[in-house]
């Protein structure tokens, strides 16, 4: 009996077409992938656009927790052991082409297929990193250097084809949410890096190279407002200690 060889499986054409269990779907900016407290019954692959992925608390209150571009999924939740209800909302911030992708599709081709298993554990342990970093970056870092990360990590900065890219329109009370403080310490950090050269800011945001000294070296001309001051620094006049007053012996 002849055995039929299983056709080669390219990663690349299962996630740039429709087929079985999976259709293309083209949203307009704002428009959501999916709400918070809607089935999670597939997973969505970003083809084209940048999305964000926010959540609301039960006194109404809502957070960005991240932001999504071409080539992330989103939705990967659904795929838990027993299927649930979405725990955030994704809502496109650009025109969007994604690739929708059933949960029982999504099982069966991370079974069967290992280039595909492989491609997306590298991408959950790349979300894994991040949502480290992002946790590492909200308990050290002053506002101000966090809301320069923010906007390189918004600009994909580094990437080949946008030396200077554009940051998707986003509101300030939004990057006030993401990086822990108010709108107008997010105007005033602002308008000093667009003085210093780090970035533009004429109805979208154009970020420089430059802004990469905030993170990396963090060069940054004057004092940091929102950052303690580091005791025991070489050069540094430490006040006199004040002594304890004595109480006097009695007899």
């Amino acid at each position: 009996m002849v055995q039929l060889e299983k056709p080669t499986f390219d990663v690349h054409a299962f996630l740039a077409n429709a087929g079985l269990g999976r259709r293309i779907v083209q949203l307009e900016p704002k428009q959501n992938f999916f709400t918070q407290g809607d089935s999670a019954d597939s997973v969505f692959y970003l083809q084209k656009g940048r999305a964000k992925v926010t959540v609301v608390s039960t006194i109404g209150k809502e957070a960005t927790i991240t932001f999504l571009s071409e080539g992330d999924f989103v939705g990967e939740g659904s795929l838990a052991a027993v299927p649930g209800l979405r725990l955030a909302t994704a809502t496109a911030l650009t025109a969007c082409n994604a690739l929708k992708i059933t949960r029982e599709e999504m099982v069966r081709v991370m079974h069967e297929e290992h280039d595909f298993s492989d491609l997306f554990m590298k991408f959950l342990l790349e979300r894994s990193m991040r949502v480290q970093a992002d946790l590492v970056d909200q308990l050290f870092n002053s506002s101000e250097k966090r809301l320069a990360r923010i906007l390189l990590l918004m600009s994909e900065f580094g990437q080949p084809g946008e030396p200077e890219p554009f940051v998707p329109k986003i509101s300030q009370e939004t990057l006030a949410e993401m990086i822990g403080t108010t709108r107008s310490r997010v105007s005033f950090f602002m308008n000093r890096f667009r003085k210093l050269g780090f970035i533009e800011y004429n109805g979208r945001i154009r970020v420089h190279k430059s802004l990469l000294n905030v993170v990396l070296l963090d060069h940054m001309p004057g004092n940091n407002a929102e950052k303690s001051p580091i005791l025991g620094l070489p050069g540094e006049k430490s006040k006199p200690r004040r002594k304890p007053p004595v109480s006097p012996v009695r007899n």
